[in-house]
């Protein structure tokens, strides 16, 4: 099969769901895979089957997380989505990566740092005590010199704010001034929808 013809064929079984569970040793296989384009199909797909089939997917949570090591950002990227959507449904099956992934939030690449709060959002959903000591990381993140992460940011203060809003309220005077003062019209919807969902 060739790159065009397998990469279709992923893209076929991310929308077959009742394929997911028994497909999930061959997805794995594919990390192996000389191509990027595919490693980084499978990490995603590997993400999207771990949130919903965890214990399926256990046994290959190591060459996931041994992604975050690549020196090509896609990967990096995906890797570390892929781990904060396992952490979702299980965070047990991450948590001895789960304090390695904060290195992302000053990752060089803007798409890695937006993929670290997406995981730390994903994570955060259920499990949102671990998050207690470490806020002051995404409020340095409201800040990035990057919109789409500036955007993104305050969605892991709403997060946390639904679930724990004593871990955010030392950030309300912050994400109010940006609500007022960011130049980005996302940036100031999203920080006034933090602080909206404290309640």
């Amino acid at each position: 099969m060739s790159e065009a013809e397998l990469y279709k064929s992923l893209g076929a079984l991310t929308k077959d769901k009742d394929k997911w569970k028994k497909s999930i040793p061959y997805v794995s296989s594919l990390l192996a895979h000389e191509s990027t384009k595919i490693q980084a199909k499978a990490l995603w797909l590997l993400g999207e089957m771990g949130l919903v089939y965890s214990s399926e997917i256990e046994e290959s949570v190591p060459a996931i997380a041994a992604f975050c090591d690549s020196t090509n950002p896609l990967l990096r990227e995906r890797a570390v989505n892929a781990l904060g959507r396992i952490g979702r449904g299980n965070y047990q099956l991450i948590e001895r990566w789960w304090k390695d992934l904060f290195r992302f939030a000053s990752d060089e690449e803007p798409k890695v740092r937006l993929s670290f709060i997406w995981a730390s959002e994903n994570i955060a959903t259920n499990t949102p005590d671990i998050y207690e000591d470490y806020v002051s990381v995404y409020e340095k993140l409201l800040h990035d010199v990057d919109d789409k992460v500036r955007m993104e940011a305050p969605e892991m203060f709403r997060v946390l704010g639904k679930r724990r809003p004593e871990f955010v309220r030392p950030y309300v005077e912050e994400l109010k001034r940006i609500s007022e003062t960011d130049d980005n019209r996302v940036v100031r919807i999203h920080c006034l929808g933090a602080i909206k969902a404290m309640g």
